[in-house]
């Protein structure tokens, strides 16, 4: 059965017969925990369908209830708020008839996913006011626990509404976390008061001549809350040992003797300089930051330690950094996850790895057009670190850690479109968003892999800890091109991270895709129009 929704459902069986959802149909529930779900439906499907649901009348009826839920299997994977599998179940159902619906779940999240599932089937069903939808039975669960975005607020700083924005898109397909890459050498964009120049000097730079920033406690507490009411975890970085020009900026005394680094020739740089793992005031300055950053994200269970792309730094410094930074994050409570680099150290079963640098992408950062790319100081440094990407994975595994799969090829936003696009508008930005260095992905290649099978060394579900697309934002300078880059491949991401299938048939998600953008003109978002897409009108 074709059903018009992204993530594809578990099990979906059609009836004959139609329901029509308009004004006269309310929402009902159960259970006083499921108002507020309720709520924001609601208002979800007054904006993204233009129908006013009914506040008195009944019709559609939310419940706390186990039906059926168990013939699905429960998620692989961890959660980024620490809850068990278990206890956090997003398992769901709903049975659209004739004469109603009903949505149902173990917990208000699952009933928070079957209504995301209905709001993307009315709104693509959605005509003058009402929609007609086919009568049908879905019994639907996730296969990951973990299904994310990193996003990158630091070469490009995004205001809160245009993170709420994203956060929007996060729970619209189902992705659960959204993990805020808040530091790098460009800038720093989280409140350490007793470390106040990290935002009065740190935060001020970005990318070029793009204007920093930095979020207020309050407006992290806003964003978190923004993003736990539509069960989405907030996940903050903090990118250490490298990645610290900014740091060094605002603390001069944390920096080397000598700061290397090699000029880009695009208006940045990539420093070679770390911090140091053999001086007091590196540790000082790391309990600082985590004593003010973690209580800021209190529904997270994990911090994020960075710990990638260390150039210049050896193999025995960078393992003794990341031992002792994730054991001060152990020490305040909290897991850790670092980028797969963190797997050269001595790492706990606990950790999750995020694994980031594809094998066969490592093998052609030698290549002549890469070479012709980079800095000829850059390439060999390059080399040598994504020759080590390949044993990574393995090492992780051997010690007993969870993978987090971010691969590049599929999983990286900021590459080019290879697809032209059917917006002739769209054609300069299609050249000039996306990193050059990568090769261009159609969004047909963003459905067309499987987290298990194409994760070197991974052979069940259990080895992961879920999925998590990313973007990067040297070309991306404002909100439109950030969105540009997102949709619709965020979609496709939460296609791989949801559903079940290890095989995704193209012709039938190209044509629930095509639906989707009726939702998106309604929200205001721009997306990439690709021409292999047929677009609702």
């Amino acid at each position: 059965m074709n059903l018009p929704v992204i993530p594809a459902p578990a099990t979906a069986t059609a009836h004959d017969g139609t329901l029509i959802v308009g004004a006269a149909l309310g929402v009902v529930v159960q259970s006083a925990d499921l108002a507020e779900v309720a709520a924001r439906f609601v208002e979800d499907i007054q904006v993204d369908a233009g129908i006013a649901l009914s506040p008195e009348s009944a019709g559609i009826t939310l419940l706390i209830d186990g039906d059926g839920i168990d013939d699905i299997a429960p998620a692989a994977g961890l959660r980024a708020d620490g809850q068990a599998i278990t206890d956090a179940d997003e398992r769901y159902g709903l049975e659209i008839t004739g004469e109603g619906v009903r949505v149902w779940g173990r917990t208000a999240e699952a009933v928070h996913r079957g209504l995301t599932t209905l709001r993307q089937l009315i709104t693509t069903h959605a005509q003058d006011g009402t929609a007609a939808l086919p009568t049908t039975r879905i019994v639907d669960g996730p296969r990951f626990a973990w299904r994310g975005l990193s996003l990158d607020v630091v070469r490009t700083f995004h205001a809160p509404d245009v993170v709420r924005r994203v956060i929007d898109m996060c729970s619209l397909y189902k992705l659960n976390v959204l993990h805020l890459h808040l530091t790098d050498d460009q800038g720093w964009r989280i409140e350490v008061p007793s470390r106040p120049a990290l935002t009065e000097v740190g935060a001020t730079g970005a990318v070029g001549d793009r204007p920093g920033g930095f979020y207020s406690q309050s407006e992290v507490a806003a964003l978190v809350a923004y993003a736990a009411e539509r069960f989405v975890t907030v996940v903050p970085e903090i990118d250490m040992p490298g990645h610290t020009s900014a740091v060094f900026s605002a603390y001069p005394e944390l920096a080397p003797a000598e700061i290397r680094s090699i000029d880009l020739g695009n208006g940045s740089s990539i420093q070679l300089s770390t911090l140091d793992p053999d001086r007091d005031e590196t540790w000082a300055f790391v309990e600082d930051v985590l004593d003010a950053v973690i209580p800021q994200f209190p529904q997270s269970a994990y911090v994020h330690i960075g710990a990638d792309e260390t150039w210049g730094m050896s193999d025995e410094a960078h393992a003794s950094f990341v031992e002792q930074a994730a054991a001060l994050v152990r020490a305040r409570g909290k897991r850790v996850v670092g980028w797969q680099e963190v797997a050269r150290a001595a790492i706990s079963s606990d950790d999750v790895v995020q694994y980031w640098m594809d094998v066969a992408e490592a093998e052609s950062a030698d290549s002549d057009k890469a070479a012709s790319m980079l800095p000829p100081d850059l390439l060999p440094i390059l080399v040598e670190g994504l020759r080590k990407a390949k044993h990574d994975a393995p090492k992780a595994l051997a010690q007993g850690a969870r993978l987090l799969v971010s691969p590049t090829t599929w999983l990286y936003f900021d590459r080019p479109h290879a697809d032209a696009s059917s917006d002739p508008g769209q054609e300069e930005a299609r050249k000039r968003v996306g990193l050059p260095f990568y090769p261009a992905a159609s969004i047909r290649d963003g459905v067309e892999w499987d987290p298990v099978e194409n994760t070197p060394g991974v052979q069940t579900e259990d080895q992961l800890a879920g999925v998590e697309a990313a973007v990067w934002c040297e070309t991306i300078a404002t909100s439109d091109e950030l969105e540009f880059t997102l949709l619709p491949r965020l979609a496709g991401a939460a296609e791989k991270a949801w559903t079940r299938q290890t095989s995704t048939d193209w012709s039938d998600y190209a044509t629930r895709l095509g639906r989707q953008s009726l939702t998106w003109k309604h929200r205001g978002w721009t997306w990439f129009q690709s021409v292999e897409i047929n677009w609702a009108p």
